[in-house]
């Protein structure tokens, strides 16, 4: 019986069925996922659909038509609770099973929560599906106290967004800068100003030592200081991939599902995608776990044409966003391991400049704030592995499109 059963209705999986239909797959094709919505974007939760009016049909991957089309049978509202990947079936949480086979995993990860006294008082979210928006939305009103903990992209995109709802926003960060484990200290300087120019009040090397409140949130207590009256608390402190089920079927887990460059686990005919997976990236020549719409899109493509019989190794750029305020980060690559920046454009003032990233005068990454050109051209840059000069990258006289001629 020809029949792939996709588990998690993730951006991934939205993305595999499709993909698999168009390499003339003719088999079943079963979608299953435990919210009760169809595959849905998410990264306008901690922007748009956080901070305006938005409905969960506005940020729909595809619409029910779309599945129809591809012929394929979406199971929303139920949760996989095992797989076995021997014989290629998965069941079900109100115990009914179905066979196929192919398996892909596509379930993407758990938002992390800090062990902290008071942490499950009503009040407290993380920011991970939409059911935990639409909670977040009922105590954002104007003039309440919100804190993040959490100075990442999601704390600090959050942070825009109830900012714009009129919210009094306190972001703690345990780290002595923001997006210390992510990025340099210059662009770190220049989003704590953004976000102090927006009234965000950002405390670093902030260590949490509880949540308070009787019946419900009230405050969080800081090591040596004040407690912070809080109305909402939301932690964006990262998240775990869901690897449960593929280490209770024995599969080899590592920091993720591991896969090999055709997307495929250590079970055969058992594929992975998207943010629950490691993979080798051949362009870093290291194994890495993304969280990404790219990364989720080109696994998913990469797993489709290798169920079809068209097998093509997987190898991309990693690339990613992040919306705040009227400010667009693009970052094209991974910045680990550099040791030096070459900053275009002014960082002192203003709100358009871009970062490139060094290692022994080799380009790894471009953060490009405002810079859409900066950012396209660092792309062709990396997957072309040119040489570029350090002193052409910083001087704004030339057009750097330019660099893409040299």
């Amino acid at each position: 019986m020809e029949r792939c059963l996709v588990v998690g209705a993730s951006h991934a999986a939205s993305q595999f069925v499709v993909a698999l239909r168009q390499q003339g797959w003719t088999g079943d094709i079963v979608l299953i996922g435990d919210e009760p919505h169809l595959p849905y974007h998410r990264p306008p939760l901690s922007k748009t659909f956080l901070a305006e009016d938005k409905s969960i049909e506005d940020i729909l991957i595809r619409p029910q038509a779309a599945y129809e089309k591809a012929e394929v049978t979406t199971v929303l509202g139920r949760r996989v609770v095992s797989i076995d990947a021997a014989n290629h079936s998965v069941t079900l949480d109100d115990g009914s099973t179905l066979e196929g086979s192919h398996i892909v995993l596509a379930t993407g990860g758990h938002a992390r929560r800090l062990p902290l006294p008071g942490v499950d008082l009503p009040g407290v979210h993380v920011l991970r599906n939409a059911h935990d928006v639409q909670q977040i939305k009922t105590r954002a009103r104007a003039g309440a106290n919100a804190t993040i903990i959490g100075g990442g992209y999601i704390g600090l995109e959050t942070a825009a967004s109830l900012r714009k709802l009129g919210l009094s926003v306190t972001l703690l960060e345990a780290q002595d800068r923001v997006l210390e484990r992510v990025t340099g200290p210059e662009l770190s300087n220049f989003y704590q100003r953004l976000h102090r120019e927006e009234g965000v009040n950002i405390i670093t090397s902030a260590r949490v030592q509880a949540i308070e409140g009787d019946s419900e949130v009230q405050a969080v207590s800081l090591e040596g200081s004040d407690p912070l009256p809080s109305d909402l608390v939301i932690m964006g402190v990262g998240i775990s991939p869901a690897t449960e089920l593929a280490e209770a079927a024995g599969l080899k887990v590592e920091n993720g599902v591991v896969v090999n460059e055709f997307a495929q686990t250590s079970a055969d005919n058992v594929y992975a995608i998207g943010d629950c997976t490691q993979h080798y990236n051949p362009i870093y020549d290291r194994w890495i776990r993304l969280e990404s719409i790219q990364n989720a899109t080109d696994q998913a493509k990469t797993a489709a044409a290798a169920i079809a019989g068209k097998p093509a190794p997987y190898s991309a750029l990693p690339w990613f966003w992040s919306d705040q305020y009227d400010i667009k980060l693009q970052i094209a690559g991974l910045s680990q391991g550099f040791d030096e920046i070459v900053i275009r454009g002014d960082l002192s003032e203003g709100r358009s400049f871009a970062a490139f990233y060094l290692a022994d005068g080799k380009l790894l990454a471009c953060d490009a704030v405002n810079r859409p050109a900066e950012f396209m051209v660092s792309k062709k840059l990396l997957l072309e592995k040119r040489a570029v000069d350090p002193s052409a990258l910083a001087d704004e006289s030339l057009d750097i499109k330019s660099l893409l001629k040299a």
